[in-house]
């Protein structure tokens, strides 16, 4: 079809509905050329047919040409395609279309002048399809280009016309065969004649075509602003997007969007055009950051000259992909991680003679104390559900035993801290910690928890919380009253600042508290989770800045017959003395918790306070101490008051990063003070102090050797005993 005829179709709304009535004969009779090679007769009789039907197409166009011309502007041509095809593929209907063509140029504008001045989105839907499907062969239409002036004519709002012709099952298929409406707009010339103003005043009308009232679509720089949005909106996504990241979305005054509401194609063009130069402005402001071709070579010829290097980096890449791979494959657990601890220590007793019980001077111990070789191993399995939470379970096993030195817990050491000491693996720690919020951490306590697995010690590189790399002695780790129970229960820690070591020492500041039972598992009576031994503790930790940790804490705890000590609410029994720091005195109350021949044990009610602090001199200057007093209620007896204290030093990678020189100095919990019976209160209370030093050597990162000595003077707080000397090397493997 050619290019004047498109003009036409563009000028002259009559001279469009002739033109696709000429057109779908011309692709009629192209549809009909295979049927004629078959049947030459019939084709033959069907031409001539043709032939006057054409020239009576052509009158009829020639009619039409000069009533536009002379007419007012009439309504717009509306479902032209349809009828146009429908008349294409059905020749009876010819006459009839064309009659209605003819007479719908005339009659519209004399009845109602004004109507053919008022377009609708309808009407320009419907011609849009035809101007866009032309029949690429269509010979007869050449014959209509010649009337050119009706160009000049061209009304300002083409009318209406709707022509109601049966549709054939057959035009779906000769649609079908019509060309691409994309490939036949771009080979359309554009009217070189027509009236720009008339082109304005539709586009104008258009523009604002679809807004009731006259509203106007104002813009929104979030979704949030579209009151009919919501999230569960299947394009909630890319209208946000939209938005508020391009912003070329617009809404409407009422803070609406209508998204269910059709729009006319100028919207979708200003909407589209919003969005490109949106974007267009986004490339501009970063081109300064784009390679140049410059940049390009430079880099092809860097490629070139590390050729070989790449290639290596390569093959090293693909080696640990594959290793990565095997790993997943064959790895233990996605959610766990094994750590654990080995500890290997030689010890020997250099002190003198036997201890003296304070109370009868009943002498127990030996002073055939030889040389040990003792370990303990634990294994931690460490699991995380969410990447905040710990499940952490500790499996334990080892040998270490006190030297036989009398009644006494003075020097006992870290890794003679163990349930059973004959190598038998048993479970130690098991626990849950998880957050609640960004502040509070809970912990579920189901075994062997001790109070420095709910709150913080304050006595950093002295503790290490497993014994292998912080001090030799058990006093030396922590105040003792974090020793009274321990077992299974609850705790909590509030951080008022935020998690995380300041400096990589200390800890936010924080309230901490928990509630913990020695035997919760047992229903016997006088046990169980509530009315068994227990402690409940509670901790106010001040960490004003990066180089000073101060703690307050309060410990309240109940303890059965023989179940008083600093052990961690192990609770050995009657006739079994416990603890793991401490004199004898202190740890059996002069005896009277444990009791003794022709004197039955007595329960205990303790309430200690502690304080402790630690100073950050410099980097690798720590000083620390503690306090602490126990207030003990021997039931039916009367009061007792236990007294600790000490004072720390460490010099953090004295030598080398990772060796730890570390000082103690001070008393193990001792016996100060009984309110009793003159024969029950009889003890003696000489000082008696611990003093330790040890110097850590870290051979590699996971091995250390530690040479250490542990001096007790006047030991179970009597100066008739010889001292306390124990000599130790410690190596500890971490993995």
């Amino acid at each position: 079809m050619s290019k004047f005829l498109w003009s036409y179709l563009l000028i002259s709304p009559a001279v469009l509905g002739a033109t696709l009535v000429v057109s779908s004969s011309a692709m009629a009779a192209d549809a009909q050329q295979p049927a004629d090679a078959l049947n030459p007769a019939v084709a033959k009789a069907e031409s001539a047919e043709t032939a006057e039907t054409s020239e009576a197409k052509l009158n009829a166009l020639a009619a039409v040409s000069e009533i536009t011309a002379a007419s007012e502007p009439v309504e717009e041509i509306s479902q032209v395609a349809g009828s146009a095809t429908q008349a294409a593929m059905a020749d009876v209907a010819t006459a009839a279309t064309e009659s209605a063509i003819v007479g719908a140029n005339t009659a519209p504008a004399e009845a109602n002048p004004q109507a053919a001045s008022q377009p609708t989105s309808e009407s320009l839907a419907a011609v849009e399809p035809t101007v866009a499907q032309p029949v690429e062969n269509s010979a007869p239409a050449a014959q209509v280009e010649t009337p050119a002036p009706a160009a000049t004519a061209l009304p300002e709002q083409i009318g209406a016309v709707q022509l109601e012709t049966p549709a054939p099952a057959v035009a779906e298929s000769a649609e079908q065969s019509l060309p691409q409406p994309a490939e036949s707009l771009a080979q359309t010339a554009a009217p070189q004649e027509q009236n720009p103003a008339a082109t304005l005043e539709q586009l104008n009308q258009y523009s604002t075509e679809g807004a009731a009232g006259g509203e106007t679509e104002g813009q929104v720089t979030s979704v949030s602003q579209l009151s009919d949005v919501r999230p569960t909106d299947w394009a909630f996504q890319a209208l946000q997007s939209l938005v508020e990241r391009y912003g070329c979305i617009a809404g409407y005054p009422d803070g609406t969007f209508r998204g269910n509401r059709a729009m006319t194609r100028y919207e979708f063009a200003a909407g589209l055009n919003a969005c490109l130069d949106k974007v267009s402005e986004l490339i501009r402001g970063g081109t300064g950051n784009f390679a140049t071709r410059d940049d390009l070579a430079a880099l092809q010829r860097l490629q070139e000259e590390f050729a070989a290097e790449l290639a290596t980096l390569r093959g090293r890449v693909d080696a640990l992909e594959a290793r990565t791979s095997e790993l997943e494959a064959n790895q233990f657990s996605t959610t766990t991680k094994l750590t654990g601890e080995a500890i290997f220590a030689l010890s020997d007793d250099f002190g003198g003679n036997v201890g003296l019980f304070g109370r009868d001077e009943r002498r127990v111990g030996s002073d055939n104390n030889e040389a040990v070789f003792q370990q303990r191993v634990r294994l931690n399995l460490n699991t995380s559900f969410t990447g905040r939470d710990l499940l952490l379970t500790r499996l334990q096993v080892g040998n270490g035993r006190n030297f036989n030195l009398g009644a006494t817990s003075e020097g006992t050491q870290t890794w003679n801290v163990v349930g059973r000491t004959d190598n038998v693996v048993a479970l130690d720690t098991l626990l849950y910690k998880f957050p609640v919020g960004q502040r509070l951490n809970v912990t579920l306590a189901a075994n062997a928890v001790v109070w420095d697995d709910i709150l913080p010690t304050v006595n950093p590189y002295f503790e290490d919380f497993d014994g292998g790399n912080g001090s030799l002695s058990a006093f030396g780790q922590r105040n003792p009253i974090y020793r009274l129970g321990g077992g299974a229960g609850i705790g909590f820690d509030y951080a008022f600042g935020g998690r995380g070591l300041l400096g990589g020492v200390f800890g936010p500041t924080s309230l901490s508290f928990g509630y913990l039972a020695s035997n919760p598992a047992s229903p016997a009576r006088g046990a169980g989770l509530l009315n068994g031994d227990y402690a409940a503790m509670g901790q106010l930790t001040f960490t004003p800045g990066r180089n000073l940790q101060v703690a307050f804490n309060y410990n309240h705890g109940y303890f059965n017959r023989g179940n008083f000590g600093f052990d961690n609410g192990l609770g050995n029994g009657i006739d079994n003395l416990g603890g793991f720091t401490g004199t004898g005195v202190a740890n059996s109350l002069n005896g009277l918790s444990e009791g003794f021949e022709g004197f039955g044990a007595r329960k205990v009610v303790t309430n200690s306070y502690g304080a402790q602090a630690s100073l950050r001199l410099s980097p690798r200057f720590i000083l620390g101490g503690w306090a602490g007093l126990t207030n003990a209620r021997i039931l039916g007896i009367g009061d007792a008051k236990i007294w600790n204290y000490a004072v720390t030093l460490a010099l953090p990678d004295l030598g080398k990063e990772g060796n730890l020189l570390g000082l103690v100095v001070g008393r193990e919990p001792y016996l100060d003070k009984l309110e009793a019976s003159r024969s029950l209160r009889s003890f003696r209370n000489d000082d008696s102090y611990h003093v330790e030093g040890f110097y850590k050597f870290q051979l590699s990162d996971n091995i250390s050797v530690t040479p250490g000595v542990i001096w007790v003077t006047n030991p179970n707080q009597d100066d008739r005993n010889d001292d306390i000397i124990i000599g130790t090397l410690r190596t500890t493997f971490t993995f």
